[in-house]
Parts: structure tokens; C-alpha cells; sequence
């Protein structure tokens, strides 16, 4: 009895330390975090990138996608030709392609979601990249005709932003809180005010995604962001809110640390059409009263790039115009003393809760301070930012950064939040988007970035970094953020 009392505690403690020594199972699922909750899930009826950062390539497709290099590739059209005069584009649609919910997705539904972009009732954020289809047509379920009103330059790219995804009539309605698209992820849950949850797609047409789910967690507060990957609650926060604590974790080899680019133009917004932004005079004087610089620094730990206009060093046609307005509080005094601002002059600053806003927001207020300006700085939610700012452009000034990629069209719209009217610049924009020579397109764009620069309708401060952190093992992440997006596709786990 007693040897095999010992036999049987032997092959116990053999088990044990067998099931110690084996590997742990390999995590299948991702908990990303994200500084802003978006308002919906429906990228084709919102403006917030937010929408985009969750659903873009894994719910929802277009027949173009941007890759992480910033280049047209193709979607749920593998393939297309373009007329010699740049007016028809012929889309050869992937067979077989079903939306989550089952619905086939074929040619009726490109022409149902670009009708309904560019109808007059339309709530696309980007009606305006839509304006120049004349029409969609199908002369079989599996290719798709786009007739152009006039040769747009940008219109293959354009087709990749999150706006222009495939949507279906049937969910169309409810897509905002119960998002169906073709992507290789499928909603899952939504928590308001904690996170959104994705699970793959089994039925998926494309080549399957190795993460088995995706949660979306939504932390603003810089502090808790930093305790929550610290403490592995989060695997990756693609855009980290506390630049400050980067230095830590780049000596933490649990970690790695992605430094790269975004489109996001951070700017100074002001509403054009109140007193007194609406003289360039005091409008250049606010542009020579901050020292970017300085502010990179005070905001982001000196992560970011200055910018003299509304496009970032990665574009294409970029012109470095930075020295347009240097730091000179002197002339600022000046200009504003010239346009009858005296000082004391009081303005109220808009603040989302994003870092570069709120801490930007201070920088600049005592950098106007010195010139004469009395900034009042409101943080507000994102919420309240897209209803009373960007909806009904009742502010006198906000920090915003502008995620969208080679967005020069948004200044030559008819109505736009800071209410900027300029002819001139309508006059360029539309030689620019209807010009099919490269020479004379890169001409226009370097004059359209000038013309803003001279007419300053915003004060243009710097494009944002992407500052990343992610457990170690998680590859696959977007170093750089040509359109926001967190495409989660082709993330997976290292073995």
C-alpha cells in the first residue's frame, strides 16, 4: 500500500510540474485602447475619426482600401480601368463577397451607397468627395460603372476613406449602433462608455484574421491610460495619450514603443465669420503670437512636426511653409494694434478632451496672454465639440487636429465650421481636382497651401505624431496613420 500510496504522489507532483512548464495558450484576442469614444459606428453618417479608428478595414469596406503606406489598394474591387479622359472608372467587383448579416454584396450595392452619398438629403461628413459622380451603373452584378461630372485627380484615393465604405439598404438605418459590413471582424457589443467589442468573421471573403476578437476601450485621462497598459488591462494604444511616459517605456522591454506619422493637422480654428477673426490682420497676429516649437514641446513632449499650412510633411506636393510666420509677439502687437484690438481682448477657447487640446490649450493661452489676448479655455466632450462647434459653428476659437488625408477640398466648401470664404481658393481647388497633368497638379497644390497660408483662416500649428505603446508581442500595428484607422487584419500575437 505504501508504494503505491508514493507511486501514485509521484505521478501527481509529475503532472504538476509538467503543467507548470507547459506554455501558456496563445492569446487570440487584442484590448486596444482609444482616447475618444466615438459618437456611432457608422462611418458614412459621422465625422468623428473615431468611427474610423474602430470600424475602418475591420467592419466595414470600400472598393478601395489606403494601406499603412498611404496607397490606394484594392478592396471589394480587385480590380479597375480608367477612360483616357478620366471620367469613367469601370470596377471589376470580388465574386461572392456577403455582408455579415448575409445580404450579397454586388454592383446594386456600390450604386445604392453612392446614391445615397451624394443624394441631396445625404449625411456623409464627405459629401463633397461624392459631388463629381454623375452616376453609378451596372450592366452586370459584378461590375460597376462610375461615370465622373469632370476628371477628379484624388477620386481612387477618396474611394479608400472611410466615408466611401459599402453599406447595404437593409442595415443602412440601424448601422450607427448596430454596425454590418463585408470586413473580417463582425460587431459584437457596444458598452457606452467602456468599450466596443469585435469577434471574426468566420464567413469572411477575404484570408482570416488571426486575432479571434478585438475590444476597443475607451480611456481619455492620460494617467489612467498609462496604468492600464502599465497593468496589461490594454495591449496596444495606438494613439497614447501621455507622450510624457514614453522615455518609460521604451526602457521596459515588455513593451515597445511606435513613433510615427499621422495626417492630422492640428490647428487653431477660428470661426471666420465672427469679429474680430474675420480681419486676416488679427488672424496672422495670433499666427505670430505662438511659438510652435515651444508648443510641440509644452503639448506632446516634442513629438510632432510644425506646419505652415493645412497639409503634413508626408504629402504628396508638400511645401514647407513654416517660416511664413515666425515667432514674433512684436509684430503680433503690432498687427493687432493695426485691426483696433486693443489689449484685454477676451476670446473663448474651445477644448476637446484630447492631450494635444487640453494641454495645448494652456500653452497658447499664455502665449497669447503676452500679446494682449485673454483666452477663456472650456473643456468640453466630444459630444458637445461635434454639436456646438463643428455642427453649429458656435465658438470663437478651438483646438481640433484633422485626421483625414490630403483634406485641402474642406476649405473650398460652401459651408464649413470656421466658416472660410474664399473665392480665390475655390477657383484653385477646382482647376486642382479637375486637372489631369502631374506637372500642373503639383503646381496647384503648392499654390492652394500658399493661398491658406496667406490668408491664415486657421492658424496652422503642427502635424501630429503617432505615439504608440503595445506589449511587445503584438505585431502587425500600423506604425504610421496615413487615414485613421486602427486596422486590426493583420495583428496577431508573436509564438
Amino acid at each position: 500500500m505504501s508504494k503505491l500510496l508514493a507511486a501514485a504522489l509521484a505521478s501527481t507532483l509529475l503532472i504538476g510540474i509538467a503543467a507548470t512548464l507547459a506554455p501558456a495558450h496563445a492569446k487570440t484576442g487584442i484590448t486596444v485602447g482609444m482616447v475618444l469614444e466615438p459618437p456611432g459606428l457608422d462611418p458614412t453618417a459621422g465625422a468623428a475619426s473615431a468611427i474610423r479608428e474602430v470600424t475602418y478595414a475591420n467592419i466595414y469596406e470600400g472598393l478601395t482600401r489606403i494601406d499603412a503606406k498611404g496607397e490606394v489598394q484594392p478592396a471589394l474591387a480587385e480590380s479597375w480601368t480608367v477612360a483616357p479622359d478620366g471620367l469613367t472608372y469601370i470596377f471589376k467587383l470580388i465574386h461572392g463577397v456577403k455582408f455579415h448579416d448575409g445580404t450579397p454584396f454586388d454592383c446594386s450595392i456600390v450604386k445604392f451607397s453612392y446614391d445615397r452619398a451624394v443624394a441631396p438629403d445625404s449625411v456623409n461628413a464627405q459629401k463633397q468627395l461624392f459631388e463629381a459622380i454623375a452616376s453609378t451603373e451596372c450592366p452586370d452584378a459584378n461590375t460597376a460603372v462610375v461615370k465622373l461630372k469632370r476628371p477628379t485627380a484624388l477620386f481612387l484615393f477618396d474611394m479608400g476613406w472611410g466615408d466611401a465604405v459599402m453599406v447595404a439598404p437593409k442595415s443602412a438605418a440601424t448601422n450607427k449602433t448596430n454596425p454590418v459590413g463585408t470586413g473580417a471582424f463582425r460587431f459584437k457589443q457596444w458598452i457606452p462608455g467602456d468599450r466596443v467589442e469585435l469577434e471574426r468573421n468566420p464567413d469572411y471573403w477575404g484570408a482570416q484574421p488571426k486575432l479571434a476578437s478585438v475590444t476597443f476601450k475607451f480611456i481619455a485621462d492620460p494617467s489612467a491610460a498609462t496604468a492600464a497598459v502599465l497593468a496589461g488591462d490594454i495591449d496596444a494604444f495606438p494613439l497614447f495619450p501621455a507622450p510624457e511616459a514614453i522615455d518609460q517605456f521604451k526602457a521596459d522591454k515588455k513593451f515597445a514603443v511606435h513613433i510615427g506619422t499621422t495626417e492630422g493637422k492640428t490647428i487653431l480654428a477660428l470661426n471666420n465669420a465672427r469679429k474680430p477673426f474675420n480681419d486676416v490682420r488679427v488672424r496672422r497676429a495670433l499666427a505670430y503670437a505662438i511659438d510652435r516649437a515651444a508648443l510641440i514641446e509644452g503639448a506632446q513632449s516634442g513629438y510632432g512636426a510644425p506646419i505652415g499650412s493645412h497639409y503634413t510633411p508626408g504629402d504628396p506636393g508638400y511645401v514647407d511653409l513654416t517660416g511664413a510666420y515666425p515667432f514674433d509677439p512684436a509684430k503680433a502687437k503690432a498687427l493687432l494694434a493695426d485691426a483696433g484690438v486693443k489689449p484685454g481682448f477676451s476670446i473663448t477657447l474651445q477644448l476637446p478632451p484630447p492631450t494635444y487640446a487640453r494641454r495645448g490649450g494652456e500653452v497658447i493661452a499664455a502665449m497669447l496672454d503676452q500679446v494682449g489676448i485673454k483666452a477663456k479655455l472650456v473643456p468640453i466632450e466630444w459630444g458637445q465639440w461635434l454639436d456646438q462647434v463643428f455642427t453649429r459653428t458656435d465658438f470663437d476659437a478651438t483646438i481640433i487636429s484633422h485626421t483625414e488625408a490630403r483634406d485641402l477640398d474642406i476649405y473650398a466648401r460652401d459651408k464649413y465650421y470656421y466658416n472660410y470664404n474664399s473665392p480665390e481658393y475655390k477657383a484653385l481647388y477646382k482647376q486642382f481636382v479637375e486637372s489631369t497633368d502631374p506637372k500642373a497638379q503639383a503646381e496647384l497644390v503648392a499654390a492652394l497651401q500658399k493661398k491658406l497660408s496667406a490668408d491664415e483662416p486657421n492658424v496652422f500649428l503642427f502635424a501630429l505624431a503617432k505615439v504608440g505603446v503595445a506589449n511587445a508581442k503584438v505585431k502587425g500595428l500600423w506604425d504610421n496613420d496615413p487615414v485613421p484607422a486602427n486596422d486590426m487584419t493583420g495583428v496577431s500575437w508573436a509564438e
